[in-house]
């Protein structure tokens, strides 16, 4: 089982985040227009999954807002999404208040589905049931290229790292 840290207090994740070189899980999620989808319909493209507590927070906002930023030059070889338990309403609020275009929300709160295949639930702490801060990269056969769990969840991920993954990945397809 893993473990983050939230402002210095060790808090408990449901497991081991699926590391680089394996299969991403399938699961499915609900979109901000309320319909459901998977992750395996967007086979064919690069997916990027920033999973987050909640878009109600600084560091969280901020991540999504930076991802939007340096994934615009990316075009439509590339899927980009932003997953917690918020609620879809929320989520579709906050994006179209901050102008996000190349990143869609996406929520985690009917089924847990992402949770639970992904090992990110915090489950203990003040933000116990939510997701902790972790970014995958998944290319167009589904296999796992890069995988981040930030081990403090207010510090933002490792946006340079990611990137390369990204570009190396949209130049193949």
């Amino acid at each position: 089982m893993s473990n983050v840290t939230l402002k210095g207090k060790t808090v408990l994740l449901k497991g081991d985040i699926p590391p680089a070189g394996d299969t991403a899980p399938d699961f499915t999620f609900v979109k901000a227009d309320l319909s459901e989808a998977s992750l395996y319909d967007y086979e064919g493209k690069v997916k990027v999954i920033l999973a987050l507590p909640s878009l109600d927070t600084g560091t969280c906002a901020m991540e999504t807002k930076t991802f939007n930023k340096k994934l615009e030059a990316f075009g439509d070889k590339l899927e980009c999404f932003v997953i917690s338990k918020d609620l879809p309403f929320a989520m579709k609020r906050f994006c179209e208040t901050e102008g996000i275009k190349n990143v869609q929300s996406i929520s985690d709160y009917r089924y847990g589905d992402f949770a639970t295949e992904y090992n990110v639930e915090i489950l203990d702490g003040p933000l116990k049931g939510l997701l902790t801060r972790s970014v995958f990269i998944i290319d167009s056969e589904n296999e796992i290229r890069y995988s981040e769990l930030v081990p403090e969840i207010t510090d933002e991920p490792n946006y340079d790292a990611a990137v390369k993954v990204i570009e190396k990945l949209v130049k193949q397809i």
